[in-house]
């Protein structure tokens, strides 16, 4: 069974950086789509940034392009997030997914721009992430 773990949230001032790891473990694919999520208090979910492990190939929303930087790290199954320049507006509980039997991260960026991603194939527990002004 698919098990995502993720970590590494916590409260930052405007302006600050944090860095959120995803933990992956029980199953041994080695090429599939894993992307980061949000979600803020009364809103939908959102999708913010996504990589394919086989290529590399890594996508952004435009909310956060150019200030998140998404990597995966093979030898440790663990998926990152590094968040710079945060606004108060990156308020959210994050999550982690993975959709693991597409050749592509299509799915994961249809969120980017409001479609659902309800059909991925693991989520984790969320980690809570406060930008303060």
């Amino acid at each position: 069974q698919v098990q995502l773990r993720e970590s590494g949230g916590g409260s930052v001032q405007a302006g600050g950086s944090l860095r959120l790891s995803c933990a992956a473990s029980g199953y041994t694919y080695t090429r599939y789509c894993m992307g980061w999520f949000r979600q803020a208090p009364g809103k939908e979910r959102e999708g913010v940034a996504a990589v394919y492990t086989g290529t590399g190939s890594t996508y952004y929303a435009d909310s956060v392009k150019g200030r998140f930087t998404i990597s995966y790290d093979n030898a440790k199954n663990t998926l990152y997030l590094q968040m710079n320049s945060l606004t108060p507006e990156d308020t959210a509980m994050y999550y982690c997914a993975a959709d693991l039997f597409q050749t592509d991260c299509s799915r994961v960026t249809n969120a980017f721009v409001g479609q659902p991603a309800n059909a991925l194939d693991a989520w984790g527990q969320g980690t809570l992430v406060t930008v303060s002004s």
